[in-house]
């Protein structure tokens, strides 16, 4: 009999819970929760294979605050560290999850050894890239979630202004994942119909503005991180991996003259697959777009030296 294959959440809060929840109800594989807060993953497991009666659902899910239960994982989704607090600096939160990443990536590289890996924790872009350096991976089994999440809110906010279902609207963001991120006008349609031809550019740019500021609307609503949408966010990641659907979803990954940019990540369109990014997709860009999206992995660059400088590296 084939071994069932196994998917292992290093951060048990609302957005390791809220995708490890959507893994099990599509089954996808036996699914391990790690955190180091005693007894959350060993709750939040029991709770969710208890649900397996009701639902028809047969697989094991486990918790333990103990980081050797990872061991063997298929895939690994990064969510733990730190969340930026009142009065703590950038440079503070970087050094606190950089931190972090040094001891998950190196339980990941000696006990899942063969994963795929998904970046969630933030600063986004640098702490992906510090999983990768930790872990010695190639660039095709370790990238960030953030475009998935990103024209998620875009899409959402062009339906309702629109007032169309959400399927109806094809978005995509590129980039880093912050402020500066770049919606790709070029590329969103309605039905097929340029957006352009829908809605006045005003409109338009008032709706990029309230999506580059989407994670913070809601911490503003909650006092709290998005976990529903992020955690749907990596679960398609997690479903196009596990069940190798070669499916083109926006994440951060690592680049090698992509975009005319070396050695560093950026969210761009991927193919992801069986084999992790199996390929970055490069689109034609308009002037304003490139510039853009220049702009954006200039700041990327920045966040990542900073991460660096306060390593001491």
């Amino acid at each position: 009999m084939s071994k069932r294959r196994k998917i292992a959440f290093i951060g048990a809060g609302n957005v390791g819970a809220t995708c490890a929840h959507l893994c099990f109800l599509r089954s996808l594989g036996d699914i391990v929760l790690y955190d180091i807060i005693e007894g959350l993953p060993q709750g939040k497991a029991l709770d969710m294979l208890e649900s397996g009666p009701v639902l028809g659902i047969d697989v094991d899910v486990s918790g333990s605050t103990d980081i050797r239960s990872i061991e063997g994982a298929d895939c690994c989704i990064v969510t733990s560290g730190s969340p930026r607090k009142p009065g703590m600096s950038r440079d503070d939160l970087l050094k606190i999850n950089a931190g972090v990443m040094n001891e998950v990536g190196k339980a990941i590289r000696e006990t899942a050894p063969n994963a795929f890996v998904i970046v969630v924790t933030n600063p986004l872009d640098a702490m992906v890239t510090q999983i990768k350096r930790v872990t010695g991976f190639p660039k095709n089994r370790v990238v960030g979630q953030a475009g998935v999440l990103d024209s998620a809110r875009y899409r959402t906010f062009l339906a309702r202004e629109l007032g169309v279902s959400v399927d109806s609207v094809n978005a995509m963001v590129l980039g880093g994942h912050g402020d500066d991120m770049v919606p790709v006008r070029s590329y969103t349609t309605c039905g097929g119909v340029p957006i352009e031809r829908l809605l006045p550019q005003a409109r338009l740019d008032e709706i990029e503005v309230r999506t580059r500021n989407g994670g913070g609307e809601i911490v503003e609503l909650m006092k709290t991180s998005s976990y529903y949408a992020a955690g749907a966010a990596v679960f398609r990641m997690v479903e196009a991996y596990m069940l190798d659907k070669k499916e083109v979803l926006p994440c951060a990954a690592y680049l090698e003259g992509e975009y005319g940019v070396s050695g560093l990540y950026a969210g761009v369109p991927t193919v992801i697959g069986g084999n992790g990014v199996e390929k970055v997709v490069e689109i034609e860009l308009t002037a304003a777009e490139k510039k853009a999206f220049e702009s954006s992995v200039a700041h990327v660059r920045e966040l990542v030296n900073a991460m660096d400088k306060v390593l001491g590296s």
